[in-house]
């Protein structure tokens, strides 16, 4: 990667990209340059109605390409494994956000090349007009026995089964992967979204562990350290958690199509994901170094709850080909148009096909020949 003025180390780029700073640039941008930005002119149903189509990858990435990655926690993982070095020609700004609306927002904005996000923002992007494409996907093995989220029961709520939901609060954020996933739980529960009241809230931070123990809600998904935080903080309350029994695992790279239409920063994405299937091998192989490196000196996190998040997460599953993956991203697609009446979607057209064994190899590989 080309060196910055004053770079962290290994010469990544970490530039913050505050909401104020993606706006202002949006604003900036003529309403011309925000169609052509958001994948073409929109239908009655927000989706773009002129997707576009690319050429092969090119075999080389020219000099002085740049890209601008959304992706913090792997920025921390190159500097650890020494992979960064092999993005060096690039120039990798790595821009400090994370999560679907804001890497969405910056996308609008031609903030942002590429973003890491669960299954739902690319599904959510694609429905208010802007044409993405995931370009890199992980998982996790036995995922139904490593879920990232459980449903928090607040105290006193009587929830002991999924069905037990009936007549609850339930907390609730459409557009985010919490948000389909308690979609996915009622189904399964054979509950329909009258049957409970929703409760929208936006899943930042701890705000959904406050709502369960003020009983604004009875039940919600909580997700990674929160819920062993919420456990000890609320359990001798009668707080408890409910195991879903449903995959929640996807994470993707996804970019905007007019990125990936641009041959030299396709080919730059495309050594990325790369190294970022590299890096998904790295972590896993070196969980002290993980804890120590990223859980505790980046997240400030104690040893006790970085090590309670890797155990969580088990092994990881990058595949070589998405076919599984889709099948069941357009599950998710179908109860999501029907649940909450939105256009309906092809799974299989927010992937970029060029790039669907590049990730999955480099893990593979990564495996035999070692990674540092």
């Amino acid at each position: 990667m080309s060196l910055t003025p004053s770079p962290p180390p290994l010469g990544i780029s970490r530039r913050p990209l505050t909401r104020r700073r993606a706006l202002a640039a949006l604003l900036a941008i003529p309403a011309v340059g925000l169609l052509t930005a958001c994948g073409g002119a929109a239908t009655a149903g927000n989706q773009p109605s002129d997707r576009v189509s690319f050429a092969p990858l090119e075999t080389s990435v020219p000099a002085g390409t740049t890209i601008t990655v959304g992706d913090p926690s792997i920025k921390v993982a190159l500097e650890l494994s020494g992979l960064g070095k092999e993005l060096e020609g690039i120039n990798v700004a790595f821009a400090n956000i994370s999560g679907g609306p804001q890497t969405t927002e910056a996308f609008r904005a031609n903030a942002l090349d590429v973003g890491s996000v669960a299954d739902i923002p690319p599904i959510h992007a694609t429905w208010t007009g802007l044409d993405v494409r995931i370009i890199a996907s992980a998982y996790r093995q036995d995922a139904v026995n490593h879920p990232l989220y459980e449903l928090g029961i607040a105290p006193e709520s009587g929830i002991k089964k999924l069905e037990d939901l009936r007549g609850k609060k339930v907390a609730y954020s459409p557009g985010q992967a919490q948000g389909a996933l308690v979609l996915r739980i009622l189904e399964k529960a054979g509950l329909a979204q009258d049957d409970v009241k929703l409760v929208e809230l936006p899943s930042n931070g701890d705000a959904y562990s406050s709502a369960l123990s003020s009983r604004q809600v009875d039940a919600a998904p909580l997700g990674g350290v929160q819920i062993k935080r919420y456990l000890a903080k609320y359990g001798a309350d009668g707080a408890s958690t409910l195991r879903h029994g449903l995959r929640d695992d996807p994470g993707h790279l996804y970019s905007p199509a007019t990125v990936l239409a641009d041959p030299a920063k396709a080919a730059a994405l495309a050594k990325y994901a790369e190294v970022w299937g590299k890096a998904q091998r790295w972590v896993e192989d070196h969980p002290k170094e993980w804890l120590e490196g990223y859980y505790i000196k980046d997240q400030g996190l104690s040893a006790a709850d970085g090590q309670y998040l890797i155990d969580a997460a088990g092994r990881r599953d990058v595949p070589t080909s998405w076919t599984e993956a889709i099948a069941r991203h357009q599950q998710t697609i179908d109860l999501l148009s029907r649940e909450q009446k939105k256009p309906h979607l092809n799974a299989a057209d927010l992937y970029d096909t060029r790039f669907e064994a590049i990730a999955g190899t480099a893990f593979a590989e990564a495996a035999k020949g070692g990674t540092q």
